[in-house]
């Protein structure tokens, strides 16, 4: 009898674990959960106070098996799931499922994955926190509750297929406000001043001072007042100010943090950086990922000041101790932290290697001296003028943090790097002859659209979701085709410039490129029409507060101050008669419909909606004699903007263009885009090519195009085996037979072979697959750690 059962959630976890643990330990994976609701059913027993109906999923039977064989072999039963609500309600179903006795079985929680946290561990076993597992129901069947109810609201309502999420849903509204907020969006223009002044230095030579004027022109006139006033006008430096300046380093990662800053440094989505973090903890390289807690263990603060100390000197030493303002950050007890401070760099594939290298400076960084710098401000006067012009200069007197880490602002944040350097020697009352003054048209910026990071970073600030949830929200909405990740095209625009140079003004125009983003998250029709149906039906689960009050009521459960039956049973008891009465509720039109008009030939109602298929212009109306003719919206239109003349120019398609070798061709819009048609060939248009402009030649060309790469892919048929054929795919000659494609091996030239060689080559391939699909479960499962690394973890 084996004296002790490890069971963790994944499985590269437990192959870290098992090198800290002796020979009487085994350590085996849950890969996850072990049991959900079903899927495709409520399960959830409203008359029974919201009783959960839980399921093994059939691909973790087997494996639900072997955990009860081990579990009865074993004195004692370590469950060692993570120390958040998830893994503690998977602790829970292990017990449950399991079941194990409960005087043979111990929870252990540890937040990082070395040697001495899982002995300490073993040493300060625990029971089971029902109260997180209480806090982890709410949130499953409250959640389940809201998809399953408003779903079909949305499918009677909206479109067949779509869903609604509690989190995902208040997300999603967040991006179609800043949407309609840009729509919205008046650009003002002013004038930005800038002047260029000689300074001599001790040498006779000349160095540029670069400075701008302290308010800005609202017209073109007021601007080219003020530099004909400056073609006399006398300047001198009337003041200098000299302060001392202190940057103190940012707290330590929390999940929000890490996810921001990995995608403005790196480059990473909110869900990559979940991914490889996830890695970097399971290999034991990092503390747990999914945290609030900005606190360092005494440990972690120690080993910093000595890693700081080794490596840059005791000066650059300043320890801190940050508070967490998140109230309960329950979800674990410190910030995401290398395990070993010693280690600025890690082996790892090339993201690891990066993700784990941003989180070791910031940690360092945390512990380190704030950095000095000195700020001098000139104030240069302008003869016979209220306005004055400031320049900066900015030194570095000791870089303290700065050495290690540079936090990356983005374009949400009101703050800016200065720009400023080093400035010459100047003093009070020194006259400065002006060599340049450009009063430059400058317009006001609309809000910028969304970034993942800066969604999560709004989300934390509402008090929306939890670490754990910023993640796979954003996920979300993204496969629902509620929200697009997608670029902006900027549009072209003209500015003036005025420069006075040498007493000579001029007035020149420039172009700039305005308004483009990069990816952004952009809502869809889909989306745009689900939360304007949703807000007006359930305004309290797409209310800001409303989402933040739940994420509240869920961390008093976890700490034991309600009962989460009660906290649902307020919820459903107001939530429940709004579902029944939309579904009863009659509408004239159908959600997100626009009627923008009539057609002019026939007078017939012009309107768009969301259609099966996605955004779709019609005309006519149901019920008319004459069936309604329909249209694709293109990529590039949305039913919120698109216009009656847009619409109409929709039904120009289909276009006959002429006969090609006797058959037609023609160009129309489908739900891909528009394309062209004939000889049975359908091409899709390119981007650059205009529907309602191609020519019969061009439409011709696209198909010969098609025709030619269609010729080159069928190399060779036999007449004796119809289901055989020779093709030319994209990796290169390969055998299609009944359904199933075989390679060529090198070498052999595709167009010699035989019928007999071709189905010889078959016979041998298919001979493999079969012999690897022989092998038996039992054995399969014997090699369950070899093969862990291609098993992914449901986090």
């Amino acid at each position: 009898m084996q004296k002790n059962l490890v069971i963790v959630e994944s499985p590269a976890k437990a192959k870290t674990i098992e090198k800290f643990l002796g020979k009487d330990f085994k350590v085996m994976s849950s890969y996850g959960h072990i049991r959900d609701l079903k899927k495709k059913a409520f399960s959830i027993d409203l008359a029974h106070d919201f009783k959960p109906e839980y399921e093994i999923p059939a691909d973790k039977r087997s494996l639900v098996s072997q955990l009860k064989e081990e579990a009865a072999k074993a004195d004692t039963v370590w469950l060692a799931s993570d120390e958040d609500r998830e893994g503690e309600a998977i602790a829970w179903h292990l017990y449950e499922v399991l079941k194990l006795n409960p005087e043979h079985t111990k929870r252990i929680v540890f937040h990082e994955i070395t040697k001495s946290a899982i002995l300490n561990a073993i040493e300060h076993p625990r029971h089971i926190d029902l109260n997180l597992v209480d806090a982890q129901q709410a949130r499953r069947v409250l959640d389940r509750i809201v998809g399953f109810e408003l779903s079909p609201v949305l499918w009677r309502k909206v479109k067949p297929a779509l869903s609604a999420g509690r989190v995902q849903s208040v997300a999603v509204r967040l991006i179609v406000e800043r949407e309609r907020e840009i729509n919205a969006f008046k650009s003002e223009a002013a004038y930005r001043v800038t002047a260029l002044f000689l300074v001599p230095d001790a040498d006779g030579k000349q160095t540029e001072l670069k400075a701008e004027l302290s308010r800005r022109f609202k017209t073109k006139a007021e601007a080219q007042q003020f530099l004909e006033h400056c073609r006399s006008a006398q300047f001198a430096i009337s003041d200098i100010t000299t302060r001392p300046l202190r940057k103190s380093p940012s707290a330590p990662f929390t999940t929000s943090t890490l996810q921001q800053e990995a995608a403005r440094k790196l480059g990473f989505t909110v869900a990559q950086t979940m991914m490889v973090a996830q890695r970097l903890y399971e290999s034991g390289m990092i503390t747990y990922m999914r945290t609030d807690s900005v606190n360092l263990s005494e440990f972690a603060i120690h080993s910093s000041r000595e890693a700081i100390t080794r490596l840059m000197g005791e000066r650059y030493v300043c320890t801190r101790h940050f508070a967490t303002r998140t109230k309960g950050a329950q979800e674990a007890h410190e910030a995401i932290r290398p395990t070993n401070m010693d280690n600025p760099k890690i082996d790892g594939t090339h993201q690891e290697k990066r993700l784990y290298e941003l989180i070791w400076k910031r940690t360092i960084a945390s512990q380190m001296a704030d950095a000095e710098l000195e700020k001098t401000t000139v104030t240069i006067s302008i003869g016979g003028q209220s306005d004055t012009f400031t320049a900066t200069g900015e030194v570095v007197k000791f870089d303290g943090f700065l050495r290690v880490y540079r936090d990356s602002l983005d374009e949400e944040s009101d703050m800016h790097e200065d720009e400023a350097g080093l400035l010459p020697p100047l003093k009070k009352g020194q006259k400065l002859a002006c060599s340049e003054i450009t009063a430059t048209e400058r317009f006001s910026q609309h809000p910028p659209r969304y970034t993942e990071a800066s969604l999560v970073r709004k989300l934390e600030e509402l008090g929306i979701g939890r670490p754990s949830t910023y993640a796979p929200t954003i996920s979300t909405i993204q496969q629902r085709e509620y929200v697009v990740k997608g670029d902006k095209p900027g549009e072209e625009r003209t500015y003036d410039v005025l420069c006075l140079r040498d007493g000579k003004l001029t007035d020149t125009q420039g172009t700039e490129m305005a308004g483009a983003e990069k990816a952004k998250l952009l809502p869809t029709d889909t989306g745009l029409v689900v939360n304007d149906f949703l807000t007006e039906y359930f305004p309290d689960i797409l209310d800001y507060n409303f989402t933040a009050t739940v994420e509240k009521q869920f961390d008093e459960i976890a700490e034991g101050e309600k009962k989460w039956t009660g906290v649902l049973h307020t919820f459903y008891n107001k939530f429940h008669p709004s579902v029944e009465s939309t579904l009863a509720a009659k509408s004239p039109h159908k959600a997100g419909e626009r009627i923008l008009g009539k057609e002019p030939k026939t007078g017939k109602q012009v309107s768009v909606k969301i259609g099966r298929f996605g955004p779709m212009a019609q005309i006519g109306a149901a019920g008319e004699d004459e069936k309604p003719r329909f249209a694709q919206l293109r990529k590039d239109q949305s039913i919120e903007t698109i216009t009656l003349e847009e619409v109409l120019d929709l039904f120009k398609l289909p276009r006959t263009l002429g006969d090609y070798d006797g058959q037609p061709v023609t160009v129309g819009a489908g739900r891909f885009g528009p394309y062209v048609h004939g000889h049975g060939i359908y091409v899709t248009l390119p981007k650059e090519m205009d529907p309602l402009a191609i020519t019969l030649e061009e439409a011709v060309g696209l198909l010969k195009g098609k025709m030619e790469a269609e010729a080159k892919r069928h190399i060779k048929k036999f007449d004796e085996e119809p289901e055989l054929e020779i093709m030319n795919g994209r990796y290169g000659p390969y055998i299609a037979y009944k359904g199933n494609n075989y390679k060529i091996p090198a070498g052999i030239e595709p167009a010699d072979l035989s019928l007999a060689s071709c189905l010889e080559l078959v016979k041998l391939q298919a001979e493999k697959v079969s012999t690897r699909k022989k092998r038996t479960p039992k054995a399969a499962a014997g090699k369950e750690e070899k093969t862990s690394k291609t098993k992914t973890t449901k986090a």
